[in-house]
């Protein structure tokens, strides 16, 4: 009975056991997979930058061959000469993507809410002009521009050219060659860039929100100001930005549908280079055009109050 009511003895604290760190694998793996992408900005965005910014400071003639002379004074010539094609492009591009913000949106939001079975294929009517050239594409608006055309019957019995005639948009009854004619080429080439954003971004929104709108008596119209319309920012953005900034540098749609009063910065850079070969100008107008469109692209992201891009 003494044995079996005597306690057993302590058993002894078990050491801790070393455990070695997991040993990391694929440690590089994210870098390997960036490799690739990474090589394929530095030669071909980085090295021809350098090689652009080196020229837009050298001096010379073809001829006689250009060197690095540090010559900046290309840059004020360049500005000084051509400002009005500046100030033209950005007014074009900007007009354009007000156009297509204006048509995009209903579009946008008809696919997202409202198009049901119809979704898949009116996708498909939007990324349509994808599939044949952009410099077809472009010339067709000759023909749906030309000036014995439908077009321009109906826009005259209308009497729409006498106010846009007034308006310096078009030229009497003639609407090739004029403003209006680049401005709708320029809209129509670019509004796919418009409504892909606009789309996917209407698309995250939770239709529940539109149901508790409801259910707090908001009007459709408030829905979509409160709700709607602030929800799909970043669509709004993304779209403007895919817009504006190719738009910008456009010179396809000056050069075919416009005139010589209708030139683009584009077709004065495109100018430079193929047909007059000054290098220097040609890349000093480049650069000065990146600078341009980079501040006002990062004001535009700042004051826009949204920093989710689709």
């Amino acid at each position: 009975m003494a044995t079996l009511s005597e306690a057993p003895p302590p058993l002894a604290a078990a050491e801790p056991e070393t455990k070695k760190p997991a040993r990391r694998r694929g440690k590089w793996t994210p870098y390997w997979l960036l490799l690739p992408g990474i090589l394929w900005l530095v030669v071909f965005f980085a090295l021809p930058m350098i090689y652009q910014g080196s020229t837009s400071i050298q001096t010379g003639s073809l001829e006689e061959g250009y060197k690095v002379t540090w010559h900046f004074v290309t840059y004020w010539d360049a500005l000084s000469e051509y400002w009005p094609q500046f100030l033209r492009s950005v007014f074009y591009a900007a007009a354009a993507t007000v156009l297509c913000l204006l048509l995009g949106y209903p579009l946008a939001y008809l696919i997202a809410f409202r198009a049901g079975r119809w979704r898949n294929l009116i996708m498909i009517l939007v990324i349509a002009p994808f599939f044949t050239s952009f410099l077809i594409r472009t010339l067709a608006w000759k023909t749906i521009l030309a000036d014995n055309g439908p077009v321009v019957h109906v826009l005259n019995s209308l009497h729409i050219l006498s106010v846009t005639d007034f308006l310096g948009w078009t030229a009497g009854d003639r609407v090739l060659a004029t403003p209006l004619a680049v401005v709708c080429g320029l809209t129509y080439n670019f509004l796919p860039f418009m409504i892909l954003p606009l789309y996917t971004s209407l698309e995250r929104i939770d239709g529940r929100l539109h149901e508790a709108a409801g259910d707090l008596y908001a009007k459709p119209w408030t829905t979509f100001r409160k709700v709607t319309f602030p929800l799909s920012m970043p669509g709004v953005v993304s779209g403007t930005l895919l817009t504006f900034i190719p738009a910008a540098g456009d010179y396809v749609n000056a050069e075919l549908l416009g005139s010589t009063d209708t030139r683009m910065i584009g077709n004065v850079i495109q100018t430079q280079f193929l047909r007059i070969l000054d290098y220097p100008t040609a890349a000093a107008l480049s650069f000065i055009l990146m600078a341009s469109i980079l501040a006002m692209v990062t004001i535009y992201i700042r004051r826009s109050g949204t920093e989710d891009l689709v």
